[in-house]
């Protein structure tokens, strides 16, 4: 039995952060209807062609889903729409701000209809306060939540590289769903949700905060090196490759100068025997490790690591990455048929002993228009055109 068998989310979504909640829904087997526009579809499946002629971000997201073309604005389509929600388990919306409200399918109505509707709204800023109303996308969440001043380089700040403003809030879209449904079988009720991108990037942001409001001072950006632990980051070898390493506490900095470096007397040094100490004085270290790692190869230095139990990694590529020995080793591949074709798609990371996730189709937009407006007994011809 899937674990989410029997529940039926219906969801109004575009982009990022809505699909990737559903999708993790589907992946523990409820039935995800999603709501497109007509004839466009949802503009993430517009991004690239990289997938076959499909979008790498709508593949990602979109898998085991059945999709509805509905003209919202037009009374017909949303008269459908209320017919879905009345069948419904949950209701999740990422529309621009006030707009579903707008279409008549603002939460406070949707829980006078339906008590037993869990109603889920994804935005950018929240549903008051003066950003309320404000655009958001994923990279000026990253800017407005503090992230992009804490990456890249001393000169050069960065977005990070995926969209984890979008990926934050689906992933808390999802977590409080599965919370609400466990509720409501407690109460027999269903109740509001509410995801905003920048209070789910409030939430990844707690280290540098706290760092920054009783320390007095921002972390500075470093690149790839850790901003208040050292050593910890990237590392040359003598063979011209990096190795990535970190020491997380005291145990293993001596181990660190004892199996690595060879200097087990370096552990007790007063400008080092501290993670502070390294941090103020990490030139001077640096120095020391360099002098050393420029003796040895990549190899070797990974296996000194692997003796000490010190967490070490190199930098693989994304093609490198899709080629991962564990990845492989762990069986963690399928395939998911998409209207092109087969695609590859890795497993979702939870593995729950009993079943395995759905990994069922990407739909067509409108794909499954006639299947299931006829079980609400509509016509097929009623979805509109999208103008």
């Amino acid at each position: 039995m899937l674990p989410l068998a029997g529940v039926t989310v219906v969801s109004v979504e575009q982009a990022i952060a809505a699909p990737f909640a559903t999708r993790q829904l589907a992946d523990l087997g409820a039935r995800v209807i999603k709501v497109e526009r007509p004839q466009v579809g949802d503009f993430a499946r517009e991004y690239d062609t990289t997938v076959k002629g499909l979008s790498s971000h709508f593949v990602w997201t979109n898998r085991s889903k059945e999709s509805i073309e509905l003209d919202l604005k037009a009374e017909e389509g949303k008269q459908i729409l209320m017919d879905l929600l009345a069948k419904a388990d949950v209701f999740v919306q990422n529309l621009a701000p006030g707009a579903v409200e707008r279409l008549g399918f603002g939460p406070g109505e949707l829980r006078k209809r339906f008590p037993q509707l869990i109603v889920c709204g994804i935005s950018g800023y929240g549903t008051d306060g003066p950003y309320r109303d404000k655009k958001a996308y994923d990279l000026l969440i990253q800017c407005e939540s503090g992230v992009v001043s804490l990456t890249g380089t001393e000169e050069n700040p960065s977005k990070v590289g995926i969209s984890i403003a979008d990926i934050a809030a689906g992933m808390y879209a999802y977590s409080g769903i599965l919370a609400a449904l466990i509720q409501r079988e407690k109460t027999g009720q269903g109740t509001v949700l509410e995801v905003s991108m920048l209070e789910a990037m409030g939430e990844w942001m707690g280290y540098p905060l706290y760092y920054t409001y009783y320390g007095g001072e921002e972390p500075k950006r470093t690149g790839s090196r850790h901003a208040t632990i050292y050593p910890y980051g990237p590392f040359p070898a003598k063979d011209g490759k990096t190795v990535f390493f970190g020491i997380q506490n005291e145990r293993e900095w001596m181990r660190f100068c004892e199996v690595l470096l060879e200097q087990p007397s370096l552990a007790f040094d007063p400008r080092f025997n501290l993670n502070h100490k390294r941090v103020r004085h990490l030139k001077q270290l640096e120095k020391i490790i360099n002098q050393k790692l420029q003796t040895l190869t990549a190899d070797e230095i990974e296996a000194r690591l692997d003796i000490a139990k010190i967490a070490n990694a190199r930098m693989n590529t994304m093609q490198e990455f899709a080629e991962h020995p564990q990845l492989k080793a762990r069986n963690r591949w399928r395939e998911v048929q998409t209207e092109v074709g087969p695609i590859r798609a890795l497993l979702p990371p939870i593995t729950m002993e009993g079943f395995e996730p759905v990994m069922d189709p990407v739909p067509r937009v409108g794909e499954h228009n006639q299947s299931i407006l006829s079980e609400i007994g509509r016509d097929k011809n009623v979805v509109g055109n999208g103008k």
